[in-house]
């Protein structure tokens, strides 16, 4: 099954921007075919079976950081503060996130607030020292986890104008997954930010078709980042603002083309979110984003086998094979529908094996063991009955034949 294979681009670390027309030849445009192959409807990883016919997430796409430079080389001179301790924040309280003031800002009250969207300058190193990304004007809403949680959670703690020092440990960087090619697994990163300007989030309600249809796509590619990194709450967080997004109140007309647009972003997010929650065992809140893509597109493959999925976690396999008979039936050559189907009606064969010998034993039904006793039983029954018919017949009759004669006499 062919996939749109919609790539995010983003000059910013894990930040999702890019245009909602398919992308051209990029460098990019590799890691998005690979991780087109990467990801499926998440049911037979038990199996490793071949699961490269799997239709994918929605548009898979591994956001871009900036490119890097060298962050010893910074205009404050790290040196000078960063080698005392008693400078740092611990901002967590665990030691894997920690932020030093270097430049003072305007004050506690210039403080940005979540929701808003706040511009900052960037600059981010490995340990080494290598610069891996760099942006002079990165822009993001605070709050929603659109870039690195490093920097989402400690521009929150800064002033305006301020410049710190971000030390992280991978964990709220690119985490075990890196980013290919210059950021390793489990790499800590340095960040260097500057909060340049904090503003209002703009209106949704005064969005146009297009602004709309790009902002629901930033949030939606953001969440296949954090599923690609196997945040699954990031994801489902990132899925749930997009939708608020498309579902919200517009005072602005739009075009049956930016509709169809917003219809077509709202059901990819359903079916990610959807893939998400499976992945967290939340099988009802899957069930229900399944059942909404189907409210709008009753044939789509991807609803109907992870709505039976769902089902067939649920042990309700009854249900779950006819749904999976339509997902097949959309798409015959499917092997991986092919095996879950295959595995799902053993599984229901061998549950109806299960209910009829509970049912016997609970209305008491003799086993097949006892039949010919039974059998026997009414044989031997039967041998006295006759017996006891035919000698009421012979003193009847002899009764009446008494009776006769004593008339005659």
């Amino acid at each position: 099954m062919a996939s749109s294979g919609e790539e995010m681009s983003s000059g910013s670390p894990g930040r999702a921007s890019s245009d909602t027309e398919p992308p051209g030849p990029e460098p990019a445009a590799t890691c998005a075919a690979q991780l087109d192959g990467a990801e499926d409807f998440e049911v037979l990883e038990e199996d490793e079976d071949d699961l490269s016919e799997l239709p994918p997430l929605e548009d898979v796409g591994r956001a871009r950081g900036p490119l890097r430079e060298d962050a010893q080389s910074s205009e404050q001179g790290p040196g000078e503060a960063a080698e005392d301790p008693q400078e740092w924040l611990d901002v967590l309280g665990s030691g894997l996130l920690k932020k030093k003031t270097l430049v003072p800002g305007q004050g506690v009250e210039s403080r940005p607030r979540k929701g808003q969207e706040v511009t900052v300058r960037l600059r981010a190193t490995l340990e080494d020292g290598n610069v891996v990304e760099e942006n002079p004007s990165l822009t993001f809403t605070l709050g929603d986890c659109d870039v690195l949680q490093a920097l989402d959670l400690c521009v929150q703690l800064m002033e305006m104008g301020e410049t710190a020092l971000i030390m992280s440990d991978a964990k709220y960087c690119y985490g075990a997954q890196g980013r290919s090619p210059d950021i390793p697994p489990n790499a800590a990163l340095t960040l260097e930010v500057e909060l340049l300007e904090a503003r209002d989030a703009p209106d949704l309600e005064l969005l146009s078709g297009r602004e709309k249809i790009g902002l629901a796509n930033r949030k939606r590619e953001r969440g296949n980042f954090y599923y690609q990194q196997a945040d699954y709450v990031l994801a489902i967080n990132s899925y749930d603002i997009a939708l608020k997004v498309i579902s919200s109140s517009s005072k602005v007309d739009f075009t049956p083309d930016e509709e169809a647009e917003l219809l077509d972003v709202k059901v990819k997010c359903l079916n990610n979110l959807a893939a998400s929650q499976l992945k967290l065992d939340h099988y009802e809140a899957a069930l229900k984003s399944c059942n909404l893509v189907l409210e709008h597109q009753p044939g789509n493959i991807k609803a109907l086998f992870r709505k039976g999925k769902v089902l067939a976690q649920q042990g309700e396999y009854r249900e779950a094979i006819p749904i999976l008979k339509a997902a097949l039936k959309l798409e015959p050559s499917n092997k991986t529908i092919h095996a879950e189907l295959s595995k799902l009606v053993k599984k229901h064969a061998d549950q109806k094996t299960v209910e009829t010998e509970m049912y016997r034993k609970m209305l008491g039904n003799p086993s097949a063991s006892s039949a010919p006793v039974k059998c026997k039983d009414k044989l031997t029954w039967s041998i006295p009955w006759k017996w006891l018919f035919g000698a009421t017949a012979i003193a009847l009759g002899g009764v009446a034949l008494s009776v006769v004669i004593a008339a005659r006499n």
